[in-house]
Formats: structure tokens, sequence, C-alpha cells
């Protein structure tokens, strides 16, 4: 998986806006949205506030923990702790990078919640990395991922799979019985 498939998935997510405009409930496939009245907020996918939102019929609100105060908490509490700490959206980071992009002027202090997030994934990438790292230098056989996110898994993927199909082999000529001296590929 990617990161713009992650996005996609990530557009799924629900937030409010307040439409300038009046429209029936609308049926789609995923589920009924609506009624839209001019001033009344509404529940809405990424995805169509975005949309509705470059087409100027819509203010977005940002969601609950978008908000500068709860972020510097979350940065600070997720520097003091060693494990992973919950974060507030499985989608944080691109729900952050979608809305600060398309509806910035409806988001305050966008700029100050542009930095404490990426401080947050930046603290969250480098503990990623030392527990990647005490993984492999131990040479573990499994690793517990509790509260990482998607994108948080896809950065590191592929340097894992490649690190657990080194330590395979090396450990498959190791074994008792395997071929003396010869590196297989598997």
């Amino acid at each position: 998986m990617d990161p713009s498939e992650v996005e996609f998935l990530a557009e799924k997510e629900m937030v409010k806006i307040i439409p300038n405009f009046s429209l029936d409930k609308i049926y789609l496939i995923g589920g009924d949205l609506g009624p839209f009245n001019p001033g009344l907020p509404v529940d809405v996918p990424v995805w169509l506030a975005l949309n509705l939102k470059q087409r100027q019929k819509c203010r977005v609100i940002p969601p609950e923990w978008m908000d500068v105060e709860k972020l510097e908490e979350m940065r600070e509490l997720e520097r003091k702790e060693e494990a992973f700490t919950p974060v507030p959206s499985p989608y944080y980071m691109e729900l952050t990078k979608l809305l600060l992009n398309h509806a910035s002027d409806n988001i305050p202090k966008a700029d100050e919640i542009r930095t404490l997030v990426k401080d947050i994934w930046d603290t969250r990438i480098a503990k990623l990395r030392l527990s990647a790292d005490s993984f492999i230098s131990q040479q573990e056989a499994h690793a517990k991922l509790d509260n990482l996110t998607l994108m948080e898994i896809n950065t590191i993927r592929a340097f894992f799979l490649d690190s657990l199909n080194c330590m395979y082999k090396l450990r498959s000529n190791l074994q008792p019985g395997s071929a003396t001296g010869q590196f297989t590929d598997f």
C-alpha cells in the first residue's frame, strides 16, 4: 500500500461542514448524507467536504483534536512516553495535510497546527526507527505495533520486510543440516 492509497482511505473519515446551500438528503452507496441547510452543521466525508470547499459551497469545521492546545499536550505525552501513545485519529497526518492544504482559511492557527503535527510525526517516526533497530539487533521474531497508524506502518514496512527476510536467510543457513557455507535465496 502506498501513501496515496492511505490518503484515499483517510478521505472517508467524517468531518463537519457548514454549507451555504440547500439540498435534500443525498443517497450514496456509502450511506446517506444531509440534508444540507445553510448555516446548519452536517457531517460529511472529507472527500465531499474538500470538493464543496473548492467550489465555495461550505466552510469546513476542523476536527475536535485539531486544536493547538490538544496537539501540544499530545506532543509532550509522545515525547515523555517510551511506547507509542494513542493518536486522536488513525489518519491524523493525512487529515491534517488534506485539510490544511485545501481549507486552511477555515482552521484557526493553521501554521501552528501544521508544525505541531509534524513534530508529533517526527517523534513517532524516530521512536519507530529506534524500535526497528532494537528489534533487528536483538533478532526478535515478532513485534507489537500498538497505537501505530497505517501511514506509520507503511513508512517502515519495506525496511522491516527486507530485514526479516535477511534474518530468515541467515538463521536458516546456521541451522544444523543446512548446506554448509552455501547461501540460498528463497
